[in-house]
């Protein structure tokens, strides 16, 4: 079981994650698997469902402190549970809902950490359409190949879609307590594939872990992960050498409508040069 510290891993899609897992994998004192956790979603379901359940609900009624209490124990020994077979101090758990589930992360476990992929939005938008052309004849699972590209666009960064729904928690996560936002570090996509050895130092010493060398060139395999699930549309492909990213040629009116739209986001992410 690890002893330190939880990292929460979320983010918006495209923008890393997979890679960020990788990296910190190689730290010595950090067990990271890398693929999708289904931890955060137990625990969600875990208090929809118990909060729902009569039994518990009178048991409130008679000793809410001690149920409470009892609640309190089993869902952060289900937590740190999860791990029981890890050696190391650090456990990472990559599931983009931590971030919406913060407040509920920090309950249980109050020193766990959070680490944000980001990207710059018309980056994370081609990228998602660039697969999609090379599986056009497969559906998203929101079912959104029968939309033209514009509308595409525009119903991925929807809220309950897939970018809508994690940039909602990103732009609500602004506005926590200065304690909270303190657990929280944002990565952007753009620093880590070009500049990795300072991004993944500057990480370790926020964590409060020594250096450690890493060598964008030799990195450490690790299985793939499953792609079936997200209808192929959101690859989580490895490799061994940190590859440059290729560059999305954006429609100008759908680089507009998200620079419109979510402009919150370019000013506390990526502002004008100079600003």
């Amino acid at each position: 079981m690890y002893s330190s510290g939880f990292i929460g891993v979320a983010g918006l899609p495209r923008a890393g994650s997979t890679l960020l897992c990788q990296l910190l994998a190689e730290h010595p004192d950090i067990h990271c698997e890398g693929h999708s956790s289904p931890l955060c979603n137990a625990l969600l379901n875990l208090r929809r469902f118990i909060s729902d359940d009569a039994f518990f609900l009178a048991q409130l009624d008679v000793q809410p402190e001690r149920t409470y209490a009892h609640l309190q124990q089993a869902m952060t020994g289900f937590l740190k549970s999860w791990y029981h077979d890890c050696d190391k101090p650090w456990v990472v758990d990559k599931n983009r809902a931590w971030l919406h589930g913060l407040e509920l992360l920090l309950q249980l476990e109050p020193h766990a950490r959070l680490i944000v992929n980001i990207r710059e939005l018309g980056q994370v938008y081609g990228s998602i359409e660039a697969q999609h052309q090379q599986t056009v004849l497969v559906d998203f699972v929101d079912h959104l190949a029968d939309f033209d590209r514009y509308h595409r666009a525009v119903q991925l960064f929807t809220p309950g879609k897939a970018v809508g729904t994690p940039l909602s928690s990103i732009r609500a996560v602004q506005n926590l307590p200065a304690p909270l936002r303190e657990r929280l570090y944002f990565v952007k996509f753009e620093h880590l594939v070009s500049d990795p050895v300072a991004c993944m130092n500057h990480i370790f010493q926020w964590l409060g872990l020594p250096p450690h060398d890493i060598d964008p060139a030799k990195l450490k395999a690790q299985s793939q992960e499953s792609d079936s699930h997200y209808r192929l549309k959101f690859p989580h492909r490895r490799s061994t050498a940190i590859q440059p990213p290729v560059r999305h040629e954006i429609p100008p009116a759908i680089q507009q409508q998200i620079e419109t739209t979510h402009a919150w986001f370019y000013r506390a992410f990526y502002p004008p040069t100079g600003a």
